[in-house]
């Protein structure tokens, strides 16, 4: 169900741009980013989250960075705890509860993309406990515009679209499933260990992608003010400045 020959080509033109020891460094803030979001939004601690580290979160979530003022206006921080809680601690299916706080998320407006909701959702959901969940952002899967990194490197065989929040997350699962499985026997996932190497892979995926891609349709002067792809990797993946990794050394 993995295009590995796509994929494989995917890791070679991501090496030609950053190398393993970066690849590697993001992975490493990856886990750091995972254990203050599972120390801050644990079930006995969630309830004492102050509004400092309700925004420091919010940072360290790429879709919600530029979005914390409307989040938490929207809200309220008291409801902010409300809504996480239900999200990460609730009863029933995760995709159900996913789907339920896409659509509390759906009422910030302001310009905020559709896909606020299940970005930041998932987000929480995967770095507070990776082993269970798996992430989902729409730089991995829109399907409003039905692109991103999953569909170059899956085959078409694998139909990610669904209506609703909650199937899609669901698709969405299985092929980083295949992704990941194939990806340690094949070895094209790098940058860090378990859940990491995915996230890393998948994010270098759209990375390439984006510089090919702007690189056609721009001028040379306009393709200048892109990051370099290990800076693009940390602020897709949410780790670029985070202020809960402060203290972490890249």
């Amino acid at each position: 169900m993995v295009d590995t020959p796509t994929a494989a080509e995917f890791t070679r033109l991501t090496l030609e741009r950053v190398g393993e020891e970066e690849l590697e460094a993001v992975g490493r803030l990856l886990a750091a980013k995972s254990a203050a979001f599972a120390e801050l939004l644990a079930p006995d601690r969630i309830v004492d989250l102050d509004e400092d580290e309700a925004r420091a979160v919010l940072r360290s979530v790429f879709a919600a960075r530029r979005r914390v003022d409307p989040i938490l206006g929207t809200l309220t921080l008291d409801g902010f705890r409300d809504e996480v809680t239900r999200l990460l601690w609730g009863p029933g299916d995760p995709a159900v509860r996913l789907e339920v706080f896409d659509r509390t998320l759906s009422r910030v407006g302001r310009g905020a993309p559709p896909s606020l909701g299940y970005d930041l959702g998932s987000e929480l959901l995967h770095f507070t406990d990776p082993e269970r969940h798996w992430l989902w952002t729409r730089w991995m899967w829109d399907p409003t515009t039905r692109k991103g990194a999953l569909p170059l490197v899956v085959m078409d065989e694998v139909d990610l679209f669904a209506d609703g929040v909650a199937e899609s997350y669901r698709r969405v699962g299985v092929a980083v499933a295949f992704v990941t499985d194939v990806g340690e026997a094949a070895g094209f996932t790098r940058g860090g260990h378990g859940p990491w190497s995915t996230d890393v892979f998948l994010a270098s995926v759209y990375g390439v992608y984006m510089y090919t891609t702007l690189r056609i349709r721009m001028t040379q002067e306009f393709s200048k003010i892109m990051p370099e792809l290990g800076e693009l990797l940390r602020r897709l993946l949410g780790v670029y400045k985070s202020p809960l990794l402060s203290e972490v050394v890249p």
